[in-house]
């Protein structure tokens, strides 16, 4: 079995005629056929006939953006507004697709943002922040629910892992849930059990009171399920462990890889010289508003993108100022626990926090969206001058307070 992905083309000119119509596949063939029809129609190296695609990501994508085209990835959103335009019911085809995008680009390609400059490094680090990302909330999800059976039939575990920081998701408790995946069996449990669980686990120091304490623990009077069900919830958990396992692994290796590759970059010096960006979460920011630094005609561009600045609606005489729903996601997420720990790590950020919460009656969460905004308008002047962060120029007001 052969499964080859395909794309319907269409080509308008400028009075919105229709010049060509084919179906291509995702392979050397059909890249060809692209190639020799943009050709045909006048395209050139210094001249490139701009595309519209759906898509930002794939290997159609990377074969259009060699070179100067402008490629613009329109969002399936606005592309469905546009549908409304050529056809009254509300269908959807390929084919008809093709031609709202093609001729989005002829009339509106101004209202559009072309595909972003970006190095083949930043690029890069984008996959891997972006699936470490990923990975971790993967992570999470299923020591979630790892957490919710244990609930139902093991709450001596649960007990027993909540002085350790990141609780199910260390070593120690994957290995001690692998060698008693029941109650009755973690009752059973010898010191020497416990000693060599943690030691496979890699804990070195510690060790004899951790083993005295999660054998109280484990020995300590709890209500059991019937054993045959009992059993089968251990069954269970022990098949959610082999996901968690994997899922920890797969986050451990992919911020490694982000350690190895974001330091590369010339922009991460900038990025880590402010106060609450470590190498993980300055490579998602990174990730998110790359690294060509035309994209953005002015730091209101990116506070918008962020969803950090506000927006303001109008109809008569009534406004209202709300936050962003449209926004990046993932920039939006970052940002968020990058003001959480420049609080902390800023004598400046805490203060501006402060100011938004006592002066201005802010909530917890819209004083620091409201750092945020101000904090990525900074890292928009730092990348584009090439400057690191001081701290006295960022807040000479609040440090002149806080003084």
């Amino acid at each position: 079995m052969r499964l080859v992905c395909s794309h319907q083309l269409r080509a308008v000119d400028d009075s919105g005629q229709l010049l060509a119509k084919r179906h291509i596949t995702d392979n050397a063939a059909g890249y060809k056929i692209l190639n020799d029809l943009l050709a045909g129609y006048g395209d050139t190296e210094e001249n490139p006939i701009p595309v519209a695609i759906e898509t930002s990501r794939g290997l159609l994508v990377a074969v259009l953006r060699q070179g100067q085209r402008k490629v613009f990835a329109i969002n399936h959103m606005a592309a469905a507004r546009y549908r409304d335009r050529h056809s009254v019911p509300p269908k959807k085809s390929d084919p008809g697709d093709a031609l709202v995008l093609a001729n989005i680009l002829r009339t509106d390609m101004h209202a559009h943002r072309q595909l972003p400059n970006d190095t083949d490094l930043a690029r890069a680090i984008a996959v891997l922040a972006r699936a470490q990302q990923d990975a971790t909330w993967n992570r999470q999800q299923i020591s979630n629910q790892l957490r919710s059976l244990l609930r139902e039939y093991y709450p001596a575990a649960l007990d027993a892992f909540a002085t350790w920081a990141n609780g199910l998701c260390r070593p120690e408790a994957r290995e001690l849930l692998k060698a008693a995946p029941t109650p009755t069996r973690a009752t059973k449990l010898t010191r020497t059990q416990l000693h060599a669980a943690l030691k496979r686990a890699g804990r070195k120091r510690g060790i004899e009171a951790e083993t005295e304490r999660l054998r109280e623990a484990f020995r300590a009077d709890w209500a059991h399920q019937p054993p045959l069900v009992e059993d089968a919830l251990g069954q269970q958990m022990l098949a959610l462990l082999v996901q968690l396992e994997a899922a920890c692994t797969a986050a451990d290796d992919l911020a490694k890889a982000v350690e190895e590759a974001f330091p590369q970059h010339p922009d991460a010096e900038v990025i880590l010289s402010f106060p609450g960006l470590g190498i993980q979460l300055g490579a998602r920011v990174l990730a998110e508003i790359g690294d060509d630094h035309a994209r953005f005609a002015d730091a209101r561009g990116l506070k918008a993108y962020a969803g950090a600045s506000p927006i303001t609606r109008a109809s008569g005489k009534k406004s209202s100022i709300t936050r962003r729903w449209v926004k990046n996601d993932r920039l939006n997420h970052a940002g968020y626990l990058w003001a959480f720990s420049a609080i902390t790590a800023s004598p400046g950020a805490k203060t501006h926090y402060k100011r938004r919460r006592d002066d201005h009656g802010d909530w917890h969460a819209a004083a620091q969206r409201n750092l945020f905004n101000r904090m990525i308008g900074q890292l928009y002047h730092c990348i584009q001058n090439h400057e690191l962060f001081d701290e006295a120029t960022a807040y000479p007001t609040q440090l002149a307070a806080a003084a």
